[in-house]
Protein backbone atom coordinates (compact mmCIF):
# COMPACT_ATOMS: atom_id res chain seq x y z
CA UNK A 1 0.00 0.00 0.00
CA UNK A 2 1.01 3.63 -0.39
CA UNK A 3 2.62 5.17 2.68
CA UNK A 4 0.07 6.85 4.94
CA UNK A 5 1.09 10.10 6.65
CA UNK A 6 -0.23 11.18 10.05
CA UNK A 7 0.49 14.68 11.35
CA UNK A 8 0.25 15.37 15.07
CA UNK A 9 -0.19 18.99 16.18
CA UNK A 10 -0.78 20.54 19.58
CA UNK A 11 -2.71 23.48 20.92
CA UNK A 12 -3.51 25.50 24.06
CA UNK A 13 -0.25 24.77 25.92
CA UNK A 14 2.99 22.90 25.33
CA UNK A 15 4.08 19.71 27.13
CA UNK A 16 0.71 18.01 26.66
CA UNK A 17 2.41 14.84 25.47
CA UNK A 18 2.28 14.95 21.67
CA UNK A 19 5.37 12.76 21.52
CA UNK A 20 3.87 10.15 23.85
CA UNK A 21 0.56 10.10 21.95
CA UNK A 22 2.43 9.81 18.64
CA UNK A 23 4.61 7.00 20.01
CA UNK A 24 1.55 5.25 21.49
CA UNK A 25 -0.32 5.31 18.18
CA UNK A 26 2.82 4.08 16.42
CA UNK A 27 3.11 1.21 18.92
CA UNK A 28 -0.51 0.17 18.34
CA UNK A 29 -0.09 0.24 14.56
CA UNK A 30 3.17 -1.70 14.88
CA UNK A 31 1.40 -4.25 17.10
CA UNK A 32 -1.10 -4.72 14.25
CA UNK A 33 1.71 -5.71 11.90
CA UNK A 34 2.38 -2.40 10.14
CA UNK A 35 5.82 -0.86 9.66
CA UNK A 36 5.87 2.56 11.30
CA UNK A 37 8.31 5.47 11.53
CA UNK A 38 7.97 8.62 13.64
CA UNK A 39 9.69 11.93 13.12
CA UNK A 40 9.81 15.23 14.99
CA UNK A 41 9.75 18.66 13.36
CA UNK A 42 11.32 21.15 15.78
CA UNK A 43 10.63 24.86 15.15
CA UNK A 44 13.77 26.22 16.83
CA UNK A 45 16.49 27.74 14.63
CA UNK A 46 19.36 25.74 16.13
CA UNK A 47 20.58 23.16 13.62
CA UNK A 48 20.30 20.60 16.43
CA UNK A 49 20.34 20.70 20.26
CA UNK A 50 24.03 19.74 20.46
CA UNK A 51 25.19 23.10 21.82
CA UNK A 52 22.12 23.76 23.98
CA UNK A 53 22.39 23.75 27.76
CA UNK A 54 20.34 20.85 29.20
CA UNK A 55 18.45 23.40 31.32
CA UNK A 56 17.33 24.94 28.02
CA UNK A 57 16.25 21.83 26.19
CA UNK A 58 16.55 18.77 28.41
CA UNK A 59 18.49 15.72 27.31
CA UNK A 60 20.23 15.56 23.94
CA UNK A 61 19.32 12.21 22.44
CA UNK A 62 21.85 10.54 20.13
CA UNK A 63 20.81 8.20 17.32
CA UNK A 64 22.78 5.21 16.09
CA UNK A 65 24.00 7.16 13.03
CA UNK A 66 25.22 10.09 15.11
CA UNK A 67 22.39 12.61 14.99
CA UNK A 68 21.93 14.77 18.09
CA UNK A 69 18.18 15.20 18.46
CA UNK A 70 15.20 16.13 20.58
CA UNK A 71 14.47 13.83 23.53
CA UNK A 72 11.16 12.76 21.96
CA UNK A 73 13.14 10.47 19.66
CA UNK A 74 14.06 8.56 22.80
CA UNK A 75 10.38 7.92 23.44
CA UNK A 76 9.94 6.76 19.86
CA UNK A 77 12.76 4.24 20.18
CA UNK A 78 11.77 3.04 23.65
CA UNK A 79 8.16 2.46 22.56
CA UNK A 80 8.86 0.89 19.17
CA UNK A 81 12.16 -0.87 19.83
CA UNK A 82 13.60 0.52 16.57
CA UNK A 83 16.54 2.75 15.65
CA UNK A 84 15.84 6.30 14.54
CA UNK A 85 18.27 8.24 12.33
CA UNK A 86 19.15 11.72 11.06
CA UNK A 87 15.92 11.67 9.04
CA UNK A 88 13.70 11.38 12.11
CA UNK A 89 14.43 14.85 13.51
CA UNK A 90 14.18 18.05 11.47
CA UNK A 91 14.79 21.56 12.79
CA UNK A 92 14.12 24.98 11.32
CA UNK A 93 17.87 25.58 11.43
CA UNK A 94 18.51 22.53 9.26
CA UNK A 95 15.75 23.48 6.82
CA UNK A 96 17.02 27.02 6.35
CA UNK A 97 20.63 25.85 6.20
CA UNK A 98 19.75 23.50 3.32
CA UNK A 99 17.75 26.13 1.42
CA UNK A 100 20.45 28.80 1.82
CA UNK A 101 23.15 26.36 0.69
CA UNK A 102 21.05 25.49 -2.36
CA UNK A 103 20.60 29.17 -3.14
CA UNK A 104 24.35 29.74 -2.94
CA UNK A 105 24.86 26.88 -5.42
CA UNK A 106 22.43 28.52 -7.84
CA UNK A 107 19.92 25.68 -7.67
CA UNK A 108 16.92 28.03 -7.71
CA UNK A 109 17.91 29.48 -11.09
CA UNK A 110 18.07 33.07 -9.90
CA UNK A 111 14.56 33.15 -8.40
CA UNK A 112 13.74 35.01 -5.21
CA UNK A 113 13.96 32.47 -2.36
CA UNK A 114 10.86 32.63 -0.14
CA UNK A 115 9.17 30.75 2.70
CA UNK A 116 6.60 29.57 0.16
CA UNK A 117 7.50 27.58 -1.87
CA UNK A 118 11.18 27.02 -1.02
CA UNK A 119 11.07 26.50 2.75
CA UNK A 120 7.79 24.59 2.65
CA UNK A 121 9.04 22.42 -0.23
CA UNK A 122 12.13 21.46 1.77
CA UNK A 123 9.94 20.60 4.78
CA UNK A 124 7.75 18.40 2.59
CA UNK A 125 10.81 16.71 1.10
CA UNK A 126 12.12 15.89 4.59
CA UNK A 127 8.77 14.49 5.70
CA UNK A 128 8.46 12.23 2.67
CA UNK A 129 12.05 10.92 2.84
CA UNK A 130 11.05 8.28 5.38
CA UNK A 131 8.11 7.06 3.31
CA UNK A 132 9.73 7.10 -0.13
CA UNK A 133 13.21 5.83 0.82
CA UNK A 134 12.27 3.22 3.42
CA UNK A 135 8.73 2.29 2.34
CA UNK A 136 7.08 2.45 5.75
CA UNK A 137 3.35 1.76 5.91
CA UNK A 138 2.89 4.76 8.22
CA UNK A 139 4.95 7.87 8.85
CA UNK A 140 3.83 9.80 11.92
CA UNK A 141 5.11 13.38 12.06
CA UNK A 142 4.97 15.34 15.30
CA UNK A 143 5.09 19.11 14.85
CA UNK A 144 6.73 20.80 17.83
CA UNK A 145 5.30 23.78 19.66
CA UNK A 146 1.65 24.84 19.63
CA UNK A 147 -0.65 26.04 16.86
CA UNK A 148 -0.38 29.80 16.59
CA UNK A 149 3.35 29.96 17.34
CA UNK A 150 5.02 32.06 14.68
CA UNK A 151 7.87 29.53 14.47
CA UNK A 152 5.47 26.70 13.56
CA UNK A 153 3.64 28.45 10.72
CA UNK A 154 5.87 27.17 7.87
CA UNK A 155 5.42 23.59 9.14
CA UNK A 156 1.63 23.90 9.35
CA UNK A 157 1.56 25.35 5.83
CA UNK A 158 3.83 22.58 4.52
CA UNK A 159 1.67 19.76 5.91
CA UNK A 160 -1.48 21.54 4.67
CA UNK A 161 0.00 21.44 1.18
CA UNK A 162 1.16 17.87 1.60
CA UNK A 163 -2.27 16.64 2.56
CA UNK A 164 -3.70 18.29 -0.55
CA UNK A 165 -1.02 16.67 -2.70
CA UNK A 166 -1.30 13.20 -1.16
CA UNK A 167 -5.10 13.16 -0.87
CA UNK A 168 -7.28 12.54 2.16
CA UNK A 169 -6.90 8.75 1.74
CA UNK A 170 -3.18 9.04 2.44
CA UNK A 171 -2.89 11.78 5.07
CA UNK A 172 -4.73 12.83 8.22
CA UNK A 173 -4.35 15.25 11.11
CA UNK A 174 -4.48 14.52 14.83
CA UNK A 175 -4.75 17.57 17.08
CA UNK A 176 -3.93 17.33 20.79
CA UNK A 177 -5.45 19.91 23.13
CA UNK A 178 -6.07 20.51 26.83
CA UNK A 179 -9.46 20.23 28.54
CA UNK A 180 -9.00 22.10 31.83
CA UNK A 181 -11.06 21.29 34.90
CA UNK A 182 -12.11 24.36 36.89
CA UNK A 183 -12.24 23.00 40.41
CA UNK A 184 -14.15 25.93 41.92
CA UNK A 185 -16.92 25.59 39.34
CA UNK A 186 -16.71 21.81 39.11
CA UNK A 187 -16.68 22.04 35.32
CA UNK A 188 -14.71 20.78 32.35
CA UNK A 189 -14.13 23.52 29.79
CA UNK A 190 -14.28 23.01 26.02
CA UNK A 191 -13.48 26.57 24.90
CA UNK A 192 -9.65 26.14 24.86
CA UNK A 193 -10.07 23.22 22.45
CA UNK A 194 -12.55 25.15 20.31
CA UNK A 195 -10.19 28.14 20.04
CA UNK A 196 -7.23 25.89 19.27
CA UNK A 197 -9.09 24.16 16.45
CA UNK A 198 -10.27 27.55 15.16
CA UNK A 199 -6.63 28.68 15.02
CA UNK A 200 -5.76 25.51 13.09
CA UNK A 201 -8.63 26.12 10.68
CA UNK A 202 -7.39 29.66 10.06
CA UNK A 203 -4.16 28.05 8.86
CA UNK A 204 -6.11 25.87 6.44
CA UNK A 205 -6.03 22.60 8.42
CA UNK A 206 -9.11 20.66 9.55
CA UNK A 207 -8.19 18.02 12.14
CA UNK A 208 -9.56 14.52 11.57
CA UNK A 209 -9.04 13.32 15.15
CA UNK A 210 -8.96 15.22 18.43
CA UNK A 211 -7.06 13.85 21.42
CA UNK A 212 -8.10 15.67 24.58
CA UNK A 213 -5.65 15.73 27.47
CA UNK A 214 -7.61 15.69 30.72
CA UNK A 215 -7.38 14.84 34.39
CA UNK A 216 -11.09 13.94 34.55
CA UNK A 217 -13.06 11.39 32.59
CA UNK A 218 -14.87 13.15 29.71
CA UNK A 219 -18.62 12.37 29.51
CA UNK A 220 -20.00 11.28 26.14
CA UNK A 221 -22.16 14.41 25.95
CA UNK A 222 -19.08 16.60 26.43
CA UNK A 223 -17.32 14.77 23.60
CA UNK A 224 -20.32 15.22 21.30
CA UNK A 225 -20.24 18.95 22.02
CA UNK A 226 -16.54 19.10 21.09
CA UNK A 227 -17.23 17.13 17.90
CA UNK A 228 -20.06 19.46 16.89
CA UNK A 229 -18.11 22.68 17.38
CA UNK A 230 -14.87 21.36 15.88
CA UNK A 231 -16.27 19.59 12.79
CA UNK A 232 -15.01 16.10 13.62
CA UNK A 233 -16.81 12.77 13.91
CA UNK A 234 -17.97 11.99 17.47
CA UNK A 235 -15.99 8.72 17.53
CA UNK A 236 -12.87 10.70 16.55
CA UNK A 237 -12.86 12.60 19.86
CA UNK A 238 -10.48 10.64 22.07
CA UNK A 239 -9.51 11.37 25.65
CA UNK A 240 -5.99 11.08 27.01
CA UNK A 241 -6.52 10.96 30.74
CA UNK A 242 -3.64 11.33 33.20
CA UNK A 243 -2.06 7.97 34.08
CA UNK A 244 0.69 7.04 36.59
CA UNK A 245 3.23 6.13 33.90
CA UNK A 246 3.70 7.03 30.24
CA UNK A 247 3.83 3.32 29.44
CA UNK A 248 0.11 3.06 30.18
CA UNK A 249 -0.72 5.55 27.43
CA UNK A 250 -0.64 3.00 24.55
CA UNK A 251 -3.06 0.81 26.51
CA UNK A 252 -5.31 3.80 27.18
CA UNK A 253 -5.20 4.77 23.49
CA UNK A 254 -6.10 1.20 22.59
CA UNK A 255 -9.04 1.35 24.99
CA UNK A 256 -10.09 4.64 23.38
CA UNK A 257 -9.78 2.95 19.94
CA UNK A 258 -7.44 5.58 18.55
CA UNK A 259 -5.81 3.08 16.21
CA UNK A 260 -9.23 1.87 15.01
CA UNK A 261 -10.33 5.43 14.28
CA UNK A 262 -7.15 6.10 12.29
CA UNK A 263 -7.39 2.87 10.29
CA UNK A 264 -11.05 3.56 9.55
CA UNK A 265 -10.12 7.00 8.20
CA UNK A 266 -7.61 5.29 5.90
CA UNK A 267 -10.14 2.59 4.91
CA UNK A 268 -7.94 -0.16 6.38
CA UNK A 269 -10.65 -1.90 8.38
CA UNK A 270 -9.36 -5.45 7.84
CA UNK A 271 -6.12 -4.98 9.80
CA UNK A 272 -5.44 -7.62 12.52
CA UNK A 273 -5.95 -6.72 16.18
CA UNK A 274 -3.04 -5.18 18.07
CA UNK A 275 -1.07 -7.71 20.12
CA UNK A 276 -0.22 -5.74 23.27
CA UNK A 277 0.10 -8.70 25.65
CA UNK A 278 3.83 -8.29 26.39
CA UNK A 279 3.38 -4.55 26.81
CA UNK A 280 0.48 -5.07 29.20
CA UNK A 281 2.56 -7.51 31.26
CA UNK A 282 5.31 -4.90 31.54
CA UNK A 283 2.84 -2.28 32.80
CA UNK A 284 1.30 -4.70 35.30
CA UNK A 285 4.70 -5.71 36.68
CA UNK A 286 5.64 -2.04 37.02
CA UNK A 287 2.66 -1.58 39.36
CA UNK A 288 3.64 -4.47 41.64
CA UNK A 289 7.32 -4.24 42.58
CA UNK A 290 8.47 -6.60 45.30
CA UNK A 291 10.84 -4.08 46.83
CA UNK A 292 12.17 -0.53 46.54
CA UNK A 293 15.87 0.26 46.11
CA UNK A 294 17.55 3.62 46.56
CA UNK A 295 19.99 4.84 43.93
CA UNK A 296 21.90 8.12 43.97
CA UNK A 297 22.16 9.98 40.69
CA UNK A 298 25.04 12.43 41.09
CA UNK A 299 24.95 15.13 38.43
CA UNK A 300 25.12 18.85 37.71
CA UNK A 301 21.71 19.26 36.03
CA UNK A 302 19.62 17.50 38.65
CA UNK A 303 17.19 20.41 39.04
CA UNK A 304 15.79 19.40 35.62
CA UNK A 305 15.16 15.62 35.54
CA UNK A 306 14.56 15.78 31.76
CA UNK A 307 18.31 16.34 31.41
CA UNK A 308 18.64 12.64 32.30
CA UNK A 309 15.44 11.40 30.65
CA UNK A 310 16.83 8.27 28.99
CA UNK A 311 18.71 7.29 32.14
CA UNK A 312 15.56 7.56 34.24
CA UNK A 313 13.56 5.52 31.74
CA UNK A 314 16.30 2.87 31.55
CA UNK A 315 16.09 2.53 35.34
CA UNK A 316 12.33 2.01 35.06
CA UNK A 317 12.86 -0.75 32.48
CA UNK A 318 15.55 -2.51 34.52
CA UNK A 319 13.53 -2.11 37.72
CA UNK A 320 10.49 -3.82 36.23
CA UNK A 321 12.48 -6.82 35.03
CA UNK A 322 14.25 -7.05 38.39
CA UNK A 323 10.85 -6.81 40.12
CA UNK A 324 11.76 -3.70 42.06
CA UNK A 325 11.07 0.00 42.03
CA UNK A 326 14.23 2.03 41.54
CA UNK A 327 13.86 5.20 43.56
CA UNK A 328 16.24 7.79 42.13
CA UNK A 329 17.63 10.36 44.57
CA UNK A 330 19.11 13.39 42.80
CA UNK A 331 22.29 14.87 44.26
CA UNK A 332 23.76 18.12 42.97
CA UNK A 333 27.45 17.34 42.56
CA UNK A 334 28.34 20.95 43.40
CA UNK A 335 27.11 20.28 46.95
CA UNK A 336 29.30 17.21 47.51
CA UNK A 337 32.94 17.12 48.61
CA UNK A 338 35.30 14.76 50.44
CA UNK A 339 34.10 16.01 53.83
CA UNK A 340 30.37 15.65 53.17
CA UNK A 341 30.12 12.72 50.76
CA UNK A 342 29.73 9.95 53.33
CA UNK A 343 26.93 11.75 55.18
CA UNK A 344 25.23 12.77 51.93
CA UNK A 345 25.20 9.31 50.33
CA UNK A 346 25.06 7.09 53.41
CA UNK A 347 21.52 5.79 52.76
CA UNK A 348 22.12 4.91 49.11
CA UNK A 349 22.34 1.29 47.96
CA UNK A 350 23.80 2.21 44.58
CA UNK A 351 25.58 5.23 43.07
CA UNK A 352 25.48 6.47 39.50
CA UNK A 353 27.62 9.33 38.20
CA UNK A 354 25.79 10.95 35.33
CA UNK A 355 27.20 12.32 32.07
CA UNK A 356 27.98 16.00 31.61
CA UNK A 357 30.54 18.55 30.49
CA UNK A 358 32.64 21.22 32.15
CA UNK A 359 34.24 21.96 35.48
CA UNK A 360 31.19 22.77 37.60
CA UNK A 361 30.53 20.00 40.12
CA UNK A 362 33.38 17.78 38.91
CA UNK A 363 35.03 17.37 42.34
CA UNK A 364 31.73 16.20 43.83
CA UNK A 365 31.50 13.48 41.20
CA UNK A 366 35.06 12.36 41.89
CA UNK A 367 34.31 12.26 45.64
CA UNK A 368 31.21 10.14 44.99
CA UNK A 369 33.24 7.69 42.89
CA UNK A 370 35.76 7.34 45.70
CA UNK A 371 33.03 6.80 48.29
CA UNK A 372 31.47 4.02 46.16
CA UNK A 373 34.85 2.34 45.53
CA UNK A 374 36.09 2.43 49.12
CA UNK A 375 32.77 1.32 50.63
CA UNK A 376 32.02 -1.49 48.16
CA UNK A 377 28.77 0.16 47.03
CA UNK A 378 27.47 -0.80 43.54
CA UNK A 379 28.71 1.87 41.14
CA UNK A 380 27.77 2.77 37.58
CA UNK A 381 29.35 5.64 35.65
CA UNK A 382 28.41 6.95 32.21
CA UNK A 383 30.71 9.02 29.96
CA UNK A 384 32.02 11.75 32.29
CA UNK A 385 31.08 9.33 35.08
CA UNK A 386 33.67 6.88 33.78
CA UNK A 387 36.25 9.64 33.44
CA UNK A 388 35.67 10.72 37.05
CA UNK A 389 36.18 7.14 38.21
CA UNK A 390 39.51 6.99 36.35
CA UNK A 391 40.66 10.32 37.82
CA UNK A 392 39.71 9.12 41.29
CA UNK A 393 41.75 5.92 41.01
CA UNK A 394 44.72 7.86 39.62
CA UNK A 395 44.60 10.29 42.53
CA UNK A 396 43.86 8.01 45.45
CA UNK A 397 45.36 4.66 44.43
CA UNK A 398 48.25 5.64 42.13
CA UNK A 399 48.96 8.72 44.23
CA UNK A 400 48.86 11.30 41.43
CA UNK A 401 47.07 13.93 43.54
CA UNK A 402 46.95 16.40 40.65
CA UNK A 403 45.59 13.89 38.11
CA UNK A 404 42.71 15.26 36.08
CA UNK A 405 41.04 15.52 32.72
CA UNK A 406 42.58 18.01 30.31
CA UNK A 407 39.03 19.26 29.68
CA UNK A 408 38.99 20.59 33.24
CA UNK A 409 42.67 21.31 33.84
CA UNK A 410 44.69 21.58 30.62
CA UNK A 411 47.87 22.21 32.65
CA UNK A 412 47.79 19.12 34.86
CA UNK A 413 51.00 17.04 34.57
CA UNK A 414 48.88 13.86 34.77
CA UNK A 415 46.24 13.98 32.03
CA UNK A 416 44.70 10.60 32.72
CA UNK A 417 41.76 11.80 30.60
CA UNK A 418 42.76 13.66 27.46
CA UNK A 419 41.15 15.00 24.31
CA UNK A 420 40.84 12.53 21.46
CA UNK A 421 43.48 13.02 18.75
CA UNK A 422 40.92 13.71 16.00
CA UNK A 423 39.21 16.35 18.18
CA UNK A 424 42.24 18.54 18.81
CA UNK A 425 41.83 20.92 15.87
CA UNK A 426 38.04 21.18 15.76
CA UNK A 427 36.69 24.73 16.23
CA UNK A 428 32.97 24.35 15.49
CA UNK A 429 31.32 22.81 18.54
CA UNK A 430 27.96 21.71 17.15
CA UNK A 431 27.71 18.12 15.88
CA UNK A 432 31.49 17.53 15.95
CA UNK A 433 31.94 15.21 18.93
CA UNK A 434 32.42 11.48 18.55
CA UNK A 435 28.78 10.67 17.89
CA UNK A 436 26.67 7.59 17.24
CA UNK A 437 27.29 3.87 17.30
CA UNK A 438 30.77 2.32 17.51
CA UNK A 439 31.90 -1.25 18.03
CA UNK A 440 33.35 -2.36 21.35
CA UNK A 441 35.18 -5.63 21.97
CA UNK A 442 34.63 -7.08 25.44
CA UNK A 443 37.26 -9.07 27.29
CA UNK A 444 36.11 -12.57 28.22
CA UNK A 445 35.77 -13.42 31.91
CA UNK A 446 35.01 -9.84 32.94
CA UNK A 447 31.92 -8.38 34.59
CA UNK A 448 31.06 -6.68 31.29
CA UNK A 449 31.22 -10.04 29.52
CA UNK A 450 28.93 -11.65 32.10
CA UNK A 451 26.48 -8.77 31.75
CA UNK A 452 26.35 -8.68 27.95
CA UNK A 453 26.90 -12.38 27.32
CA UNK A 454 28.94 -11.64 24.20
CA UNK A 455 32.28 -10.20 23.13
CA UNK A 456 31.20 -7.62 20.56
CA UNK A 457 28.67 -4.84 21.02
CA UNK A 458 27.72 -1.53 19.39
CA UNK A 459 26.94 1.41 21.66
CA UNK A 460 26.33 5.13 21.17
CA UNK A 461 28.73 7.92 22.06
CA UNK A 462 28.81 11.67 22.60
CA UNK A 463 32.20 12.86 23.82
CA UNK A 464 35.53 14.50 22.94
CA UNK A 465 37.74 13.19 25.76
CA UNK A 466 38.98 9.67 26.47
CA UNK A 467 41.07 7.62 28.87
CA UNK A 468 44.72 8.37 28.12
CA UNK A 469 46.21 4.98 27.22
CA UNK A 470 49.65 6.07 28.43
CA UNK A 471 48.33 5.57 31.97
CA UNK A 472 46.46 2.31 31.30
CA UNK A 473 49.25 -0.08 32.44
CA UNK A 474 49.53 1.75 35.79
CA UNK A 475 45.77 1.89 36.23
CA UNK A 476 45.49 -1.84 35.58
CA UNK A 477 48.22 -2.56 38.13
CA UNK A 478 46.12 -0.54 40.58
CA UNK A 479 43.20 -2.93 40.05
CA UNK A 480 41.23 -1.22 37.31
CA UNK A 481 40.48 -3.34 34.22
CA UNK A 482 39.76 -2.05 30.70
CA UNK A 483 37.11 -4.65 29.92
CA UNK A 484 35.79 -3.03 26.72
CA UNK A 485 37.92 -1.51 23.95
CA UNK A 486 37.34 -0.21 20.44
CA UNK A 487 39.78 -2.37 18.47
CA UNK A 488 40.21 0.18 15.68
CA UNK A 489 41.19 3.17 17.84
CA UNK A 490 42.22 1.39 21.08
CA UNK A 491 39.79 3.71 22.85
CA UNK A 492 38.83 2.29 26.26
CA UNK A 493 35.03 1.94 26.30
CA UNK A 494 34.41 0.11 29.60
CA UNK A 495 36.30 0.00 32.88
CA UNK A 496 35.62 -2.11 35.95
CA UNK A 497 37.15 -3.16 39.26
CA UNK A 498 36.95 -6.96 39.63
CA UNK A 499 37.58 -6.95 43.40
CA UNK A 500 34.59 -4.70 43.97
CA UNK A 501 31.04 -5.96 44.50
CA UNK A 502 29.88 -4.15 41.33
CA UNK A 503 31.93 -1.33 39.84
CA UNK A 504 31.56 -0.58 36.14
CA UNK A 505 31.58 2.50 33.95
CA UNK A 506 31.28 3.14 30.22
CA UNK A 507 32.52 5.89 27.92
CA UNK A 508 29.40 5.33 25.80
CA UNK A 509 25.77 6.07 26.69
CA UNK A 510 23.94 2.76 27.25
CA UNK A 511 20.74 4.56 28.24
CA UNK A 512 20.06 5.38 24.58
CA UNK A 513 19.52 1.70 23.75
CA UNK A 514 17.18 0.67 26.54
CA UNK A 515 13.59 -0.04 25.50
CA UNK A 516 10.43 -1.25 27.19
CA UNK A 517 10.66 -4.82 25.90
CA UNK A 518 14.49 -4.91 25.71
CA UNK A 519 16.04 -3.32 28.83
CA UNK A 520 19.73 -2.50 28.60
CA UNK A 521 22.10 -5.15 30.06
CA UNK A 522 24.24 -2.65 32.01
CA UNK A 523 21.23 -1.15 33.75
CA UNK A 524 19.88 -4.64 34.38
CA UNK A 525 23.15 -5.74 35.96
CA UNK A 526 23.47 -2.61 38.10
CA UNK A 527 19.89 -2.77 39.40
CA UNK A 528 20.30 -6.50 40.12
CA UNK A 529 23.42 -5.76 42.19
CA UNK A 530 21.64 -2.95 44.06
CA UNK A 531 18.64 -5.21 44.74
CA UNK A 532 20.93 -7.86 46.19
CA UNK A 533 22.48 -5.24 48.50
CA UNK A 534 19.02 -4.34 49.79
CA UNK A 535 18.51 -7.94 50.95
CA UNK A 536 21.60 -7.95 53.16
Amino acid sequence: MATKYIFVTGGVVSSLGKGIVAASLAKLLQARGFSVAIQKLDPYINVDPDTLNPYEHGECYVTIDGAVTDLDLGHYERFLGIHTTQENNVTTGRIYQTVINNERKGEYLGKTVQVIPHITDEIKRRIQLLGTCHHYDFVITEIGGTVGDIESLPYIEAVRQLRYELGSDNALFIHLTLVPYIKAAGELKSKPTQHSVKQLLENGVQPDVLVLRTEKDLPREFRRKIALFCNVDPDAVVQSIDVPTIYEVPLMMQKEKLDEVVLKKFKLNDAPDADMEAWGQFVEKSKRPKKTVNVALVGKYVELPDAYKSILEAFIHAGVYNECKVKIHFFQSEHIDERTVSETLKDMQGIMIAPGFGERGIEGKIAAARYARENNIPFFGICLGMQCAVVEVARNVLGYKDAHSSEINPNTPHKVIDIMENQKHITNLGGTMRLGGYKCTIKEGTLAHRIYGKTEIVERHRHRFELNNEYLPELEKAGLVASGVNEQTRLVEIIEIPTHRFFIASQFHPEFQSAVLTPHPLFMGFVKAVAEISEL
